[in-house]
């Protein structure tokens, strides 16, 4: 029977998830992504590639990670040869972006294009060049990776969206430094950040052979995937974008207190940000307005998320006929994986869900850019 992950968060026991690793697809070294649907995937979590011919493996403690629970953004170090900058690991964008008066030799850079990065959460908007080098990411512990040269975005001034809800405009920017890893977060207003500027895919070669993917955990970021690193995960599928040069966001269907159909659209795990962010139709969300007329979740309120099949730009599945519940959670509830906020948006347009780092909590998440997976791995608290 296929694994289940599903939890009632505060109230349900915590489960160990059964490992679902088997052999499913041929591996041969740093292939380009297949497109989504090529093989379709059994009811239940998709059964992952296999990794047992890789050896490239490197894990950066988050610092100041304390014990392993994540109660705000996690932070690693950034070099571009000098002195380490703390840096957010930042899962909810894709590229690195740092204050340019922070790079080393900036005028010696060589220049790729004028760079432009929003991040939608708090409003603002990074604007400067894009130049080339190569970056160095370490962890807590010392250990640490090189990238190839790689564009890193120099930033010149900060701009605020209309009703930002944490941003200040700035000509002169000093304390920025993020590293973003996500992907599929093109459309989301950062249409730069294609997966060339994701520094976890871009490792300088060192003679390991290496998959190019991640797994986020709330102690740090395993880099690499080997048989032994993505053992008990339950997997998903992702579609390709309509351009073909990322992947799509994690397929994914929401319910609110038990309402049916469930609405269906991407999930996204940003370690970026503490709170929620929920997108959903009117009849799934019944939401109640607040003093100022916004809708909102009143406490109390549960909230299930179901990973599902993947589909195709097209809208069409992918394969399958599958997908597995992940967890729930009581908005305002005491449970470690439930968000500090929920800002909610009704819209007929749109299915998005972004869990905001606390699903670290209680599970690790892995991302596979070769073969277009998703994984999610149940932890005990």
């Amino acid at each position: 029977m296929a694994p289940v992950l599903a939890r009632r968060c505060g109230v349900r026991a915590w489960r160990r998830l059964a490992t679902v690793l088997a052999l499913a697809l041929p591996v041969v070294a740093l292939p380009a992504p297949a497109p989504a649907g090529d093989a379709a995937p059994p009811s239940g979590p998709t059964q992952g590639p296999d990794y047992s011919g890789y050896d490239g493996r490197a894990f950066l403690g988050f610092l100041g990670g304390g014990d392993g629970g994540l109660s705000a953004p996690p932070r690693i170090g950034l070099s571009f040869g000098g002195r380490p900058l703390r840096a957010v690991l930042d899962s909810g964008s894709t590229g690195i972006v740092v204050a340019a008066r922070l790079l080393p030799d900036l005028d010696r850079l060589p220049v790729q294009a004028p760079g432009r990065v929003t991040y939608t959460s708090s409003g603002r908007v990074m604007l400067g060049h894009w130049v080339v080098t190569p970056v160095t990411l370490s962890g807590a512990d010392g250990a640490s990776v090189t990238t190839d040269p790689m564009p890193v975005l120099a930033v010149e001034e900060v701009r605020c969206l209309h009703a930002a809800r944490d941003c200040r405009p700035s000509a002169d920017p000093r304390d920025i430094a993020m590293v973003g890893v996500g992907y599929g977060r093109e459309k989301d207003a950062q249409a730069q950040g294609t997966p060339e500027k994701n520094p976890l895919l871009r490792l300088a070669a060192d003679g390991r052979r290496w998959r190019r993917g991640f797994i986020l955990t709330a102690r740090g970021v395993e880099v690499g995937l080997t048989a032994a690193s993505a053992r008990g995960f339950a997997f998903a599928r992702l579609a390709r974008q309509e351009d073909g040069a990322d992947w799509a966001g994690t397929p994914a269907c929401l319910s609110v207190d038990g309402r049916t159909p469930p609405a269906c659209g991407t999930l996204l795990v940003d370690t970026g940000v503490g709170a929620m962010f929920l997108t959903l139709p009117a009849a799934q969300a019944g939401a109640v307005l607040d003093g100022e007329g916004r809708p909102v979740l009143p406490a109390g309120t549960e909230v299930a998320v179901r990973v599902a099949p993947a589909r195709s730009a097209a809208g069409a599945p992918a394969g399958g006929s599958g997908g597995f519940d992940l967890y729930s959670f009581a908005v305002g509830g005491a449970s470690p994986l439930a968000p500090e906020a929920v800002h909610l948006r009704v819209a007929a347009d749109r299915v998005f869900v972004n869990t905001s780092f606390h699903l670290l909590n209680g599970f690790d998440v892995l991302y596979d850019a070769e073969g277009g997976y998703a994984g999610f791995r149940a932890r005990e608290p």
